[in-house]
């Protein structure tokens, strides 16, 4: 027996609304799809990926990225305001996933349930003449909150943590998840990509390259001096005068505030961060289907050195961290750098660790 034609327009519109609304709601008329199950006709088989803090300054061009990854099945959109807005406007993009919002605490949850990475650059902004610590306050908060419904939700998820300061944050979300008993030192990333990318755009400006072509480490952390770029280590093998790896170091531990001072007073690096971020959660996700090689630098907890956590080249496979990789032969510069870097990094980590055990 053929479905009546009415059937058939409501199951349509059923499918329309689940690009529109949050899940939690159902059709109340006779559709025999709800908006919890049902999926774009023709959407692709792939990863459940949730940005919360959709609606901001980095939310908004990662979501519009994450739309165009052809390994997201599902995209889920949080923020605590006008995600319904977001969500509608990046859902009329012609790509296979399906794109779904939820606003405000209330639906945290169901943002979380189910899915495969979560991805989260919720937070406030740097100002011009603010450090990363100076966000502390506000963000070590928001990233506890977030944490407490992930280690709910799903715990399985690889996280990917962008608010700063990471080198804070990520020992936030990390005490979090041992209270809750689901730590899982493999799914826990700290974002550190955009020091990378910087790294490979400045460099490739010296050396007269395609910045595609280049591949700059960058360890330690995501803050001023613990942002130790490996001139030594760059590929293609090249070599810079003392002058030019003062230089690049600099520009690269202080390429945020750069974007800041442009900005004058108007926002931080959002563009530059989203781009990175996609570029990770890209590798990430690859690392999930079974990609082998999957090699990118992020701050994770760590044996490289004396610290709990620290950011070096890691391979990512179908849980997350699978390998982490030595930090290699360092020359005297960089050696220096590295015990700066360290003393920074260990007082940032404690800070994150002590705003949850106090």
């Amino acid at each position: 027996m053929q479905p009546s034609s009415g059937e058939n327009v409501n199951q349509r519109i059923a499918r329309i609304s689940a690009h529109l609304d949050p899940p939690n709601l159902h059709m109340e008329n006779t559709a025999s799809v709800s908006r919890l199950n049902c999926r774009a006709k023709g959407g692709a088989a792939g990863f459940r990926v949730a940005v919360l803090g959709a609606a901001g300054g980095i939310g908004q061009p990662l979501a519009m990225l994450m739309k165009m990854n052809p390994l997201v099945s599902v995209l889920h959109l949080y923020d605590v305001v006008n995600t319904p807005g977001v969500t509608s406007d990046i859902s009329h993009m012609d790509t296979g996933a399906v794109v779904r919002g939820f606003l405000g605490q209330q639906q945290l949850e169901e943002a979380l349930t189910g899915v495969d990475l979560v991805i989260i650059p919720a937070g406030v902004p740097r100002k011009p003449g603010m450090t990363r610590d100076d966000l502390f306050n506000i963000n070590a908060g928001i990233v506890r909150t977030l944490s407490e419904a992930i280690a709910k939700c799903c715990p399985n998820a690889i996280v990917n943590v962008i608010s700063n300061p990471v080198n804070s944050t990520v020992p936030i979300a990390a005490e979090v998840f041992k209270k809750a008993g689901t730590f899982d030192p493999k799914k826990l990333l700290g974002v550190t990509m955009l020091d990378v990318v910087r790294a490979n755009t400045f460099v490739a400006e010296v050396l007269g390259l395609d910045p595609r072509d280049v591949n700059v480490p960058v360890v330690g952390g995501h803050a001023g001096v613990t942002i130790l770029p490996l001139l030594s280590q760059v590929k293609p093998p090249c070599s810079f005068t003392p002058k030019e790896v003062d230089y690049l170091t600099d520009r690269i531990q202080n390429g945020g505030t750069e974007v800041v001072e442009a900005k004058a007073g108007a926002g931080s690096a959002t563009l530059s961060m989203a781009y990175a971020a996609v570029k990770f959660a890209d590798a990430c996700l690859r690392g999930l289907r079974g990609d082998a090689s999957v090699v990118e630098c992020a701050f994770v907890a760590s044996q490289v050195t004396e610290l709990p956590f620290f950011a070096s080249k890691v391979r990512l496979g179908r849980i997350g961290v699978e390998e982490i990789y030595p930090l290699g032969p360092l020359n005297e510069y960089e050696r220096a750098g590295l015990e700066k870097a360290k003393k920074e990094l260990e007082s940032s980590i404690q800070k994150g660790v002590s705003f949850v055990r106090k």
